[in-house]
This record gives C-alpha cells, structure tokens and sequence, in this order.
C-alpha cells in the first residue's frame, strides 16, 4: 500500500519547482511519467533541457538505483539505461521533510507494446534481440533488472533500439529480486524462485514474447507450464520459436547470449507448419503431375490407335479397287 508522504508526491502540481539542498540545481515539473514502489518520476525543465526526474521518500532506495546507473554508465558500447545527470535532496514545504531525487536523461520513445501493436508481431524477435544483447551486459557486470516487462522497455530510433528504463527491480546476482510483476515473474507461474540470476530475466523474456503474440491477456490459471506450452502451440508465430521459449521457460540458459543465439537461428529457420503446408502442396502438384502423365499416354495411345485405324481402312479401300476388274 502506498503509504502518505509517496501519495503526496504523485500529487505534485504541474510547475511545481524542485530545487536540490546541495547542489542548488532547478527542476519544474511538468507531468507525472510514471511511479513504482519507492518514488515518482516526473517530466521536468531544466536549464540543460527537458529531464526525467525521480522523487521518493526512501533513500535508501534512491541510493541503490543511483549506484546501477552509474555502474550503467561504465559500461563500454552499449546503453544499459538512461544516463545519470543529478542527485540531490528537495525540502518539501508541505511535507516538512527531505525527499531524495535523482534526475536522469529523458529518453524519447514508445514501450514495447506500443511499438510492436504499430508495427506488427513481425518486430517482437528483432527487438527481443537486441533486449537479450543489453542483459548480456548487465549480467556481466553481476546485475539482474528483475523487474523485466513491456512497460520498462522503451523503443527509440531510428533505427529502432531497446532501452532499459527504470531500474528500481535491478538486483546484485544472488539475492532475492527487489521488485517484479507478477504476470513477468516465474515464481507467479511456479516455474522457480525469485533468486536474481540470468535466468529469472529469460523467463521473463520468454513471457513478453508470448503476451506480445497473444490475443487475450495472460494469467495463470492451473498448471502454469502446460498453459503456456497450449498457447505457444495456439499461435502460428509462437510456435516457430517453441524450442527457444520452452528452454527460457524452464531454466535452461545460463546466459542471455545462448538465448540470443537460439533465437537468432530460429529466425532463420521455416516455421514447422508453413513446411508441413509446403511438403502437402509438392505432394499434390506431384499427383496432379503424376496423373497428367497418363492422362498424356492414354491420349498418345489412342491417337495412335486412331491413325493405324485411319490408315488400314485406306489401304483396304486400295486393295479393293486394285482387285476390281
């Protein structure tokens, strides 16, 4: 339950002025962009452009997740989240108390779902691609973001590109996961435990797959493992990538490049029942063949039979008139 002095900081007017203790920096809010368990972030102007700025009363929370995005930026060649512009501390006259901020880049974009209901189911691999290159990275770097699912997953570009937003789930390896969705996390599915490792973040991978491809909205309803196999199975795409999924499902890639590999050659492979429609067709085009060949040779027999007719009558009328006197 969101306790008091959280409810009043997602009810911030918009124009509201934070200004940090230390650093003396201003930020004015715009509009809410979203809030979580520990805080609210908000869009705000600032004299460097517009941000995403954070608000909670938690700081310990806010220390944590300003220590992954500066482990975040560490990182060489890929960008694991946004980039980490301010923390500070705002003495709310209302509240009478010190809220924790953080201000961060504001990246530009659609979530995922939005994206892939514009374009089409077609970009759901593609995109889950690159996801499973940048979780690559944080697992290297000894974190797991937990908390994995469309809404934390913002689509920039062109070209089109994965972000990672809000970082408040990600977890040290080994631990128990922070924060997670309950239609995202194994444990809601009872396919394994909410220790952070690389395989909770791939059974999450798996479900955006699924939900992405699915018309209706998942939940669980009895045996989690085989509704999931009946709906991979449902769905002429899901079931391409059946081998893949099931594999993430159960626990069986120990990294995301293996993940990213079995996807990128299942790609590339026919889908099982476009092959099955194909061997049907050959097989009908080969009997239709098969069955014109005869058709020929029987026309060719009969034709032959016509003319040798056609040709004895001729040459009994012949012998005939030769025979009369």
């Amino acid at each position: 339950m969101m306790n008091h002095t959280l409810k009043g900081l997602c009810n911030l007017p918009a124009g509201t002025v934070i200004t940090g203790k230390w650093h003396h920096q201003s930020y004015k809010l715009l509009k809410p962009l979203g809030h979580g368990a520990n805080g609210v972030v908000y869009l705000a102007e600032s004299a460097k452009g517009i941000v995403a700025l954070k608000l909670s009363d938690n700081s310990e929370a806010v220390t944590s997740e300003v220590n992954v995005l500066r482990r975040f930026s560490k990182v060489q060649g890929v960008a694991l989240g946004p980039s980490l512009l301010d923390v500070d501390d705002w003495t709310a006259p209302l509240m009478k108390k010190h809220i924790s901020f953080y201000v961060m880049e504001y990246i530009r974009g659609e979530d995922f779902s939005t994206f892939i209901r514009k374009h089409g189911k077609e970009w759901v691999a593609i995109l889950l691609l690159q996801l499973l290159s940048v979780l690559d990275k944080l697992h290297q770097e000894g974190w797991v973001f937990g908390d994995l699912k469309p809404e934390n997953l913002l689509i920039t570009g062109p070209p089109p590109t994965v972000r990672l937003l809000d970082v408040g789930g990600t977890t040290l390896q080994g631990r128990a996961v922070k924060e997670f969705t309950e239609l995202y996390d194994r444990g809601y599915w009872g396919l394994g435990s909410r220790k952070a490792e690389p395989s909770y973040d791939l059974f999450a991978v798996a479900i955006i797959m699924i939900q992405s491809c699915c018309p209706i909205k998942l939940e669980r309803k009895g045996d989690g493992r085989r509704q999931l196999i009946s709906i991979i199975q449902a769905d002429v795409m899901l079931r391409k990538y059946q081998t893949v999924l099931m594999k993430a499902i159960d626990g069986k890639y120990k990294r995301a490049s293996e993940m990213k590999q079995d996807l990128l050659a299942a790609i590339g492979r026919p889908d099982p029942s476009h092959s099955k429609q194909r061997a049907s067709q050959k097989t009908v085009q080969k009997s239709r063949r098969s069955k014109q060949r005869k058709r020929g040779k029987a026309r060719g027999v009969l034709e032959t039979a016509l003319i040798i007719a056609v040709l004895l009558c001729a040459y009994a009328v012949y012998v005939y008139h030769q025979v009369l006197p």
